[in-house]
């Protein structure tokens, strides 16, 4: 595998106490997109029609630290206005407004865009949040991520409540404005945008503005760069250059305040960032906003053989691997089966649009003919894939599928053992590789 320094850069340290003040206008602090405004208010990201997305991301990281942001939040069913902190590696902790609720605010985090559960979001009460600028928080520590509101703690989250998701990896920070409820976004994206009422954004009614007046950093750790070394993707794993990582923080947090408990938000609600759960022709870019994967432009000869292919795989001319020979197993017994049959040749595949299960569009390859489902949130219903394809087989599995020589029940034992025995931190370590390959990678794209 490897290393995550080789794969991911250095990151420049902001080592310090800044307070960018954007009533004074643009920070050479920030690197623009689209195209923020700027007045006696602050700045300005503002959603006039389909595509526009403003936002502003930090040229630094910090390497815990606490932010400040005041913000007045944009109205309009279907626009989102994000505060985000992000890393190389798809940690991320942040506050997202709807417009079409001026009441409430969500808090979220991910470590390592890691998407198995989707209950990590929160709501919690933020009366007039589009009327008025609020000043909303995040304090992150080793220890403790906290959540604030006008100096009040809504939500805290400790590493062990994290379920090993804690973001623990140098941040940037971004601010934007997007309209996720744009009729050319999937149905899970609109759904979640516009809150459930059904409907797209108006355009009509815009333009819809959200407002920044400043932001308030401060970084806990010193030094002048943050570097990866390892592929553990820990707190521990960061080196300073010139200064040193401190993992515990100077500002005062206190306990969640009464009344501003958080309830769960909707297991349909996307991702701020979606990436490393996307097919493998897709890949996040982590220069564009809202973070929503993009189809990278792929080269037109596929890869012919990989390193260190397993026996018994090949790669088809599409540049996929399979599995030479299709699983026979009994279809009598209770074993799951494929619903894909025998693995089609090459020639009779083909790639199409889809959305993903948190309603992003993706690719999918599949036998040409093969008919789309959807459930009734819109997302896409995908077939089993080939036994040979879901994972790594011990070698009695192995045995079953090229010689058909094992019964089933003890096929399904060790399909349980192998699964098992993949490990939290193995698969820690894989995600981890994965996503800081992939921000390099579209690092590289955007030169």
């Amino acid at each position: 595998m490897q290393s995550t320094y080789e794969c991911c850069p250095a990151n420049p340290a902001l080592g310090r106490a800044v307070t960018i003040d954007f009533t004074a206008g643009a920070s050479d602090s920030f690197t623009p997109q689209g195209n923020p405004t700027y007045d006696p208010n602050g700045a300005s990201f503002t959603v006039a029609k389909s595509g526009d997305s403003p936002q502003l991301t930090s040229k630094w990281y910090i390497m815990f630290g606490h932010v400040e942001f005041q913000i007045k939040a944009a109205p309009g069913v279907g626009i989102v206005s994000s505060a985000v902190l992000q890393s190389d590696t798809l940690d991320e902790i942040d506050f997202e407004w709807l417009g079409g609720d001026s009441s409430q605010v969500q808090s979220n985090y991910f470590g390592k865009g890691q998407t198995t559960t989707y209950n990590r979001g929160a709501s919690h009460p933020d009366p007039n949040n589009q009327a008025d600028f609020h000043t909303y928080a995040i304090d992150w520590t080793a220890d403790q991520i906290a959540w604030q509101i006008d100096g009040k703690t809504v939500r805290t989250l400790s590493p062990d409540a994290a379920q090993g998701q804690y973001p623990q990896t140098p941040m940037m920070v971004k601010v934007g404005a997007w309209s996720g409820g744009d009729s050319a976004n999937s149905p899970g994206t609109i759904s979640w945008a516009t809150n459930g009422a059904g409907g797209t954004t108006d355009y009509a009614n815009g333009p819809y503005s959200m407002m920044v007046k400043s932001i308030a950093v401060t970084d806990y750790s010193t030094g002048t760069q943050y570097s990866y070394s390892g592929t553990s993707g820990t707190w521990q794993s960061i080196q300073s250059e010139g200064g040193e990582i401190n993992s515990s923080g100077s500002k005062a947090v206190g306990p969640v305040e009464a009344g501003s408990s958080s309830s769960t938000t909707s297991e349909a609600a996307p991702l701020p960032f979606s990436g490393t759960h996307k097919a493998a022709e897709v890949t996040p870019d982590r220069n564009t906003y809202p973070w929503v994967a993009t189809t990278l432009a792929t080269s037109t000869t596929a890869p012919t053989t990989y390193p260190n292919l397993p026996s018994g795989y090949k790669v088809g001319a599409n540049g996929k691997i399979y599995h030479s020979a299709a699983p026979k197993l009994s279809t009598s017994t209770s074993l799951p089966q494929d619903s894909s049959g025998a693995l089609p040749a090459d020639g009779d595949l083909e790639t199409v649009a889809a959305y993903d299960q948190r309603g992003f569009p993706t690719t999918i390859v599949q036998a040409k003919g093969a008919t789309k489902q959807y459930n009734d949130q819109g997302f896409l219903i995908t077939a089993n894939p080939p036994l040979a394809a879901r994972s790594s087989p011990t070698a009695a599995v192995a045995q079953a599928i090229d010689g058909g020589t094992m019964d089933s029940a003890e096929v399904n034992k060790e399909i349980t053992k192998t699964s098992a025995a993949v490990s939290r931190s193995d698969m820690t370590q894989l995600l981890f590789a994965a996503a800081c390959g992939l921000a390099a990678l579209t690092g590289m794209l955007a030169l």
